[in-house]
């Protein structure tokens, strides 16, 4: 359903807000015209994560590991 440039104005930020979480398109009327805001692309937030390497070996060598020595219990 469209919305009027006035109604857009009044709540800019939490229709645009909006848009982007849905990713549903916003329509304005101005002057009998119908706009669309469109988000452009839906990212993910694990897409803008970097690839890093934390661990270089095995894992299998690090789980069977002891680590006696290296814990104390607390008090």
């Amino acid at each position: 359903m469209p919305i009027t440039a006035s109604r857009l104005r009044e709540d800019i930020y939490k229709i645009l807000d909006q848009a982007i979480e849905t990713g549903q398109p916003v329509e304005i009327t101005r002057k009998g015209t119908v706009l669309h805001i469109v988000p452009e692309k839906r990212m993910s937030k694990l897409d803008n994560l970097r690839v890093r390497t934390v661990f270089v070996g095995d894992t299998d060598e690090i789980a069977s590991m002891d680590w006696s020595s290296e814990w104390s219990e607390s008090k």
